[in-house]
């Protein structure tokens, strides 16, 4: 029987490897996985390179991760938030490294690992800083830049329904990074505010399919009565 759910975080975070790449959903507080980024500290995986919309915030969630100095990278599309103290503390001393990446960039770089796309070609960033060193090609008389495939080897989602198969609804804007993250990670670890039974969610409502997902954490917080 295909049953997904787990039961305790630390087995929700079992095997993440020191030097892994770690992709985490959300639009800044969003649809962010904030109880998976707590279980990842506390899980003491390091050396990591992370990629996510933005540096974090404060000193929680992926600000606390980065505070403790267990991120070498952050690729990102906004590196300055309302309050990016540790991100910038530690990028002005030196120790941790960023890739700013154009937002639709990304979520295509992501999308184009999960549909086994190995690179693209987009205009975006041509004659910028962040075209540097890449490959141009023109198509019908306009440059393009090429950009590669940005795979994980963990993906922290966040979802609003999941079943014990894995297949996942989001709701509103928590639906942001998260889909493509799932498609593009080895290993998808999903937290979930609802569990509903297997049937209960509506084929047509399933945004990512179970296929794309390895482990789910049931972390039930908002409104209790669904949509």
């Amino acid at each position: 029987m295909i049953n997904k759910i787990i039961q305790e975080m630390a087995d929700a975070m079992a095997g993440i490897k020191d030097g892994s790449t770690v992709l985490i959903g959300g639009f800044g507080a969003v649809g962010q996985p904030n109880a998976l980024i707590d279980g990842l500290i506390e899980q003491g995986a390091t050396d990591l390179t992370v990629a996510a919309n933005n540096a974090g915030v404060g000193h929680v969630g992926l600000a606390r991760l980065m505070e403790l100095g267990r991120v070498r990278k952050i690729i990102c599309s906004f590196p300055r938030s309302s309050d990016p103290v540790v991100f910038e503390t530690l990028y002005r001393a030196g120790k941790i490294e960023l890739e700013i990446v154009p937002q639709g960039t990304l979520a295509e770089r992501m999308r184009a690992a999960g549909a086994g796309v190995p690179a693209f070609f987009t205009a975006t960033g041509v004659g910028t800083k962040m075209g540097m060193g890449k490959e141009l090609r023109e198509f019908d008389g306009r440059s393009y830049v090429m950009e590669r495939a940005l795979e994980g080897d963990v993906g922290l989602v966040e979802a609003w329904e999941a079943d014990r198969w894995g297949n996942l609804t989001f709701k509103e804007s928590g639906r942001n990074f998260n889909p493509v993250i799932a498609m593009a990670a080895k290993l998808t670890i999903v937290q979930t505010q609802h569990v509903r039974e297997l049937g209960e969610i509506d084929p047509d409502q399933v945004v990512t399919p179970g296929i794309f997902v390895d482990r789910v954490l049931h972390v039930p917080y908002g409104d209790p009565t669904g949509f």
